[in-house]
């Protein structure tokens, strides 16, 4: 029986880690456009200038927005973990709220492809941060580059 929960549990995270993923390749038409046009709006980074930010982020917040299973499955090290149906929410703790909040830090939001974080950079700009930079990346490519990764 434990054999089968745990083969069970596997098979669980393995689909929830991939599902988002295959959902990002399979967007309509209209998403696709939708997504290009918000990403118009807003500061990108590439794998590039993410990785400098990395090693070395003089100040910079560096915020996988991600799911929880997709991001203890590996995420960069030195980021934080907000996910990014709740980043309006929690964002204010981390940039020291109640204390005032420094609305020109540097933000880099990274998710699976770019395409959360472009939205997600589109929100903080709208609440008001200045700083708030989309990374235009694919998670897969961050070890081969050389990205300090952990699990």
């Amino acid at each position: 029986m434990k054999s089968a929960m745990r083969f069970a549990l596997v098979l669980f995270t393995a689909l929830a880690i991939s599902a988002p993923a295959y959902a990002a390749e399979n967007w309509p038409d209209s998403f696709g456009s939708y997504v290009t046009k918000v990403r118009k709006t807003v500061k990108t980074a590439d794998l590039d200038t993410y990785l400098a930010a990395a090693k070395n982020p003089n100040g910079a917040l560096l915020i996988d927005i991600r799911e929880p299973a997709e991001y203890a499955a590996g995420h960069v090290k030195g980021t934080i973990n907000i996910p990014r149906g709740l980043l309006e929410f929690q964002i204010w703790k981390k940039m020291g709220y109640p204390k005032t909040v420094n609305m020109k830090t540097k933000i880099y939001l990274q998710c699976a492809t770019g395409g959360r974080a472009t939205l997600a950079a589109a929100d903080m700009k709208r609440i008001g941060f200045k700083n708030a930079t989309a990374v235009i990346a694919n998670t897969a490519d961050f070890e081969k580059k050389g990205f300090p990764w952990e699990k």
